[in-house]
């Protein structure tokens, strides 16, 4: 947020010699002329930035930042990586977004991990500052989206028990973010650069707990998380359902996303993330398997403003594997194949599907049951 420290954190990161890297840096200021390039020490280095000027970023920076991105790629052999440094207005959202939606910048580009700096002293007022309808708390939002949380300016807070208590408020919004204290932004590089937050596979084995949030309770503020977690199997089929029907309807509401799950008749883990309405997630993706006497369970959590919480949870669970199908094999059915067509079950739980069907066609025809329910498996009709 703004005043919060960022720009010395920059300058720290730039001035550092452990990451042993070069950076292009785009800057966005809010407003005609850019004052933190000014402040910047930036020249020993040979790092260059490139100002976003006119607006703020929430506003105007998808297309100028796609557009600076593909500029600076052809001198992509002169840096290491690019340092985005948003205004302290900014919704991280359309940064997020651009590394998602543009296919040459992600043949060029990774998006490593969303940094938040909060000012320790100054943060418990913005957090819990009551805004008029329709206008976000930026702050709120900004820590929401972090993958990491720098509770910056920590020697103005004399009492521990203060410091706890906005460590406390940090985590009722984001409790999946590391929260590291520092004083004049001052911060390992190893906790800053190539953390790989947006790599799943590489977040599940450097920190298999990252969506275990027991234990955090949360407040009644428009930006929260909810979590969920149970041992057991889920149905995939019902699950995309799912998710998709929530991301139509709550994408706007939804800032971040994220889940390990073991679906039922599959030996890979479901791993899946999530930015607003942009989804990623599958089997093949990550290549993350139960191991022998591993509890196979299912979690997730959902930050983002104004979340339902309890029909979050209630969908979640409603796509449980069922213990007991109705059928067997051998039995048999109908299958909807657009038309209901005559066959047998031949296999239960079938690459993730509670059904392998063969159609009476002529053909032989194999389908897949996807959900244990009549609109798809019915018994066969007189």
């Amino acid at each position: 947020f703004l005043g919060a420290g960022k720009t010395t954190l920059l300058n720290n990161l730039l001035k550092s010699s452990e990451h042993k890297m070069k950076f292009a840096v785009i800057e966005n200021e809010f407003g005609e002329v850019g004052v933190d390039e000014r402040i910047l020490n930036f020249q020993q280095k040979g790092e260059e930035v490139i100002e976003v000027m006119n607006g703020c970023i929430c506003c105007t920076v998808r297309g100028d930042l796609a557009k600076t991105l593909k500029k600076i790629q052809k001198r992509i052999d002169k840096f290491d990586g690019v340092i985005i440094e948003t205004t302290g207005l900014a919704d991280p959202a359309p940064v997020a977004q651009t590394f998602f939606v543009d296919d040459e910048i992600q043949k060029y580009y990774t998006l490593d991990g969303i940094i938040t700096v909060v000012d320790a002293k100054h943060i418990l007022p913005h957090l819990n500052e009551k805004k008029p309808e329709g206008v976000e708390n930026e702050a709120a939002e900004q820590l929401a989206f972090a993958d990491r949380i720098l509770l910056n300016k920590t020697d103005l807070v004399e009492d521990e028990k203060e410091l706890e208590e906005v460590e406390k408020a940090i985590k009722q919004v984001n409790g999946t973010a590391p929260i590291f204290r520092c004083k004049h932004s001052q911060v390992h590089p190893k906790h800053l650069v190539n953390i790989g937050s947006f790599d799943l596979k590489r977040t599940l084995e450097n920190d298999p707990e990252f969506l275990d949030t027991e234990g955090e309770h949360l407040h009644d503020n428009s930006v929260s998380s909810v979590s969920c977690k149970f041992e057991g199997e889920l149905n995939v089929n019902k699950l995309q359902m799912w998710i998709s029907t929530i991301i139509q309807k709550m994408s706007n509401d939804l800032f971040r996303y994220k889940g390990v799950l073991a679906v039922k008749g599959k030996q890979e883990k479901f791993v899946f993330q999530g930015v607003h309405m942009l989804f990623s997630g599958g089997f093949d993706q990550y290549d993350q398997v139960w191991k022998k006497g591993e509890t196979r369970e299912c979690r997730f959590v959902f930050i983002g403003r104004n979340l339902p919480k309890q029909k979050l949870i209630d969908g979640f669970m409603a796509c449980k594997a069922k213990d007991k199908l109705r059928f067997k094999v051998g039995d048999a059915v109908q299958a909807n194949v657009g038309k209901w067509t005559n066959g047998k079950i031949i296999k239960l739980w079938d690459d993730g599907n509670p059904y392998r069907i063969e159609l009476a066609d002529g053909a032989k025809t194999n389908v897949w049951g996807p959900v244990d329910e009549d609109l798809y498996v019915r018994p066969v009709q007189a």
